[in-house]
């Protein structure tokens, strides 16, 4: 299932990064950083009155110094366009109404998208003289708030909630959804143009959540597939390391939709920063993924050289050891046809259900084979585990302390369910709870 998708827009100086950091503290729930994982904070998974939604602060993104201030608002006004379910349109209150404010307003306008008008750094009781300006946009009622002393957050969070469409959050369950995702220049579309010419089965596409992905059904052996093509996170103009960023966002939405995502290298370049940080979204994420690694008939070869590149990515994304990697060349058709055979492996993999019996039989000889840490006399001791979902697979362990859980002793028991069972290609979330803890799973 899918989550609807928050952006949060506005001209530098509005309020938008304290706003996103405001709710992260209070109502966000964030995975904890993944070691070895460095990405801007630009992202983080939202909850308000129970129903989940991706929040994204477009304020993350810094445009090159040169660029004016109504350029930087297109752009960022141009992504939450492309991407979110909800657009919402932040201005200053102290500053009134101005220019920039006014040519965005017309864009988010003619978009027919949803966008809620938020006023912010309003932080005294009443409004400004010249709050009512604001209805001037043509975008409804405006909120007034203070992200500082978060007044009226509530309000506005309700307004974002309610003006989510229709059954946002749920997709159809029929297809296996694949996302193609990478910086720039990797050959992403050159994979999915591979892939479907194989194929022979391509149905007419049909337009994706965002303007530049394009979503593709098909069919192979039986199975029905829905390819995402991300390739359209290049802008036109140069680029530089600010373009970067951009692919991050852009990645983030078909992430969210996505059941598998292969995660594309260029084999000349290894893997870089941008690989990491796009990586570690689809990781917390609790996306299935496919690392492939492309452009490999570029590469001179010797005895080892894929066994060593395979080590060079294992030990620069260590924090997704459990997903394969694949080799190919997208311009040859070089393995191409292992990637959908691995993904859909992957996306079984993440459906599969461990039976609770086999499970505590696993962690019983696990924990007589290395004894669970202890603090201060006393050592843990795991009761009793059940598998509670899918999709990820997560698990519930019944213990004594949770405290008592380093995280080398939760690493060593995931790797001997891994032994055990497999699970290759996808995260496995872990939940540790005392007696008494309200099941809140």
């Amino acid at each position: 299932m899918s989550k609807p998708i928050v952006a949060v827009v506005g001209r530098p100086n509005v309020g938008k990064s304290t706003f996103f950091n405001k709710v992260v503290g209070r109502r966000v729930a964030i995975v904890e950083d993944t070691p070895g994982v460095t990405r801007d904070r630009i992202y983080a998974e939202a909850e308000w009155r129970g129903i989940h939604f991706a929040l994204i602060d477009t304020g993350g993104i810094e445009p090159d110094s040169q660029d004016i201030i109504l350029s930087q608002m297109r752009e960022q006004a141009q992504i939450a366009m492309d991407m979110a379910d909800v657009i919402l349109f932040m201005v200053d209150g102290k500053d009134g109404l101005t220019a920039a404010d006014r040519e965005v307003g017309e864009m988010l306008y003619k978009t027919g998208k949803e966008v809620v008008l938020c006023v912010n750094k309003v932080d005294k009781p009443g409004l400004p003289d010249d709050f009512y300006d604001f209805y001037e946009l043509g975008l409804g009622e405006p909120i007034a708030i203070s992200s500082v002393n978060m007044l009226n957050l509530g309000d506005l969070l309700d307004r974002i909630v309610e003006s989510f469409p229709e059954g946002a959050g749920t997709e159809e369950e029929d297809d296996i959804k694949i996302a193609v995702i990478g910086k720039p220049n990797v050959g992403k579309s050159s994979l999915i143009n591979r892939l479907l010419g194989e194929n022979r089965v391509i149905v007419s596409p049909i337009a994706g959540t965002t303007r530049d992905s394009i979503d593709t059904p098909f069919e192979k052996d039986g199975e029905k597939y829905l390819l995402i093509d991300t390739a359209g996170i290049r802008r036109k103009s140069k680029v530089n390391e600010d373009i970067e960023k951009y692919s991050v966002v852009r990645a983030i939405a078909a992430i969210e939709r996505c059941d598998v995502c292969l995660l594309m290298i260029d084999a000349q370049e290894g893997v870089t920063e941008q690989d990491k940080k796009i990586a570690g979204v689809a990781h917390e994420a609790g996306k299935g993924l496919v690392i492939v690694v492309n452009k490999w008939d570029a590469i001179e070869k010797e005895t080892n050289t894929m066994r060593d590149f395979k080590l060079e990515v294992e030990s620069e994304l260590t924090f997704m050891s459990y997903a394969p990697v694949i080799f190919i060349s997208a311009l040859t058709g070089q393995r191409v046809s292992k990637v959908i055979d691995t993904a859909r492996m992957v996306a079984a993999n993440r459906a599969m259900r461990v039976p609770t019996g086999q499970l505590n039989s696993l962690i019983t000889d696990a924990t007589m084979m290395k004894q669970p840490p202890s603090d201060k006399g006393k050592r843990l001791k795991i009761y009793y585990v059940t598998q509670v979902g899918v999709n990820p697979p997560l698990f519930s362990f019944q213990v004594n302390k949770r405290a008592l859980m380093h995280f080398s002793y939760a690493r060593y028991l995931e790797n001997k369910i891994r032994e055990s069972f497999g699970f290759e290609g996808t995260s496995l979330k872990f939940v540790f709870r005392e007696k008494g803890d309200k099941d809140d799973i």
